[in-house]
């Protein structure tokens, strides 16, 4: 199954005084990018998410919010001592610093060093902390559910547009058989025009060496091989899409392959109307590059 590297998923929920947000965003990467913002407080969170993540997913830039919100006029609040010795320690040692530089401080009051970060927070039970984890660990699962869902809907919008492309791909390249083989008469007759006159500018030249010369220019203008490369490009573009394992880097190096191939075919045309078909097989495998590029 195609599966999109765009997607969006978010959750809900909440327990006692506590309720929380998950947001998680998904776009096409080179390989698989996690960026977790969570808060500190919950121990265990992050590894566990980046664990289901990890499992999940293959590819993708991937970013996961979760905010928390507390309804603090229910709750007491505490000082943090850890966090306090922190504050004070950096206090202390802004204010030597300053002796030393000349610099004259004001004593920061109480107040002030409350009003730092972490300093006062709510009061809560070991127990409680750990019922929330366990709440928040919980719901990791649904939420990494409901995210892949939506890069497996996603993915399967792609694999019918880029179906479609190889459909179209697959008729222009048998249309650019045909007219290969109807331009084969007009190709020979100018390469036996241009022959004459060369001949008749030179006046000996080595049998041998004319031979060679009109074996270049028909392989120049034969574009057998690129009709044929394309078309077990698009053989090998349908087996990747019927895939059930992740086959975007893959689809991204073959979509090069498919693009050299209508270059060449166009270069080689010498024809206004294999040209035609050059040109259009260019603009559509444009146009299938740029849905490959979110196809984890």
């Amino acid at each position: 199954m195609t599966h999109s590297m765009t997607a969006f998923a978010s959750r809900t929920g909440a327990f006692g005084t506590v309720s929380w947000t998950w947001e998680m965003r998904g776009v096409n990467a080179r390989g698989l990018d996690l960026r977790l913002r969570l808060p500190d407080s919950i121990e265990g969170l992050e590894p566990a998410l980046r664990a289901a993540l990890t499992k999940a997913l293959a590819r993708g830039n991937v970013t996961v919010n979760l905010r928390l919100s507390r309804e603090d006029s229910q709750g007491e609040l505490t000082l943090d001592p850890t966090q306090l010795d922190s504050v004070l320690k950096a206090l202390d040692m802004v204010q030597e610093r300053a002796f030393e530089m000349g610099v004259t401080l004001g004593q920061p009051t109480a107040a002030d060093v409350l009003a730092q970060r972490g300093v006062l927070v709510s009061a809560q039970s070991d127990a409680h902390s750990q019922e929330l984890a366990t709440a928040l660990l919980a719901d990791i699962s649904p939420l990494v559910a409901d995210f892949v869902e939506m890069r497996a809907n996603e993915g399967a919008a792609l694999h019918s547009v880029i179906a479609g492309q190889l459909d179209q791909i697959d008729t222009l390249t048998a249309a650019a058989a045909e007219q290969a083989a109807a331009r084969a008469p007009r190709v020979r007759e100018n390469l036996t025009t241009a022959l004459r006159r060369v001949l008749e500018d030179v006046s000996e030249m080595d049998e041998g060496r004319i031979a060679q010369e009109l074996a270049v220019l028909a392989v120049k203008s034969d574009v057998t091989e690129e009709i044929d490369r394309l078309k077990a490009h698009v053989a090998a573009a349908r087996e990747l899409l019927a895939a059930d394992k992740p086959a975007g880097r893959k689809f991204d190096f073959l979509a090069q392959e498919f693009n050299r191939e209508a270059n060449t075919l166009c270069a080689k045309a010498q024809a206004t109307a294999l040209t035609a078909i050059g040109l259009e097989l260019k603009a559509v495998i444009d146009q299938m590059r740029e849905q490959i590029q979110n196809v984890e």
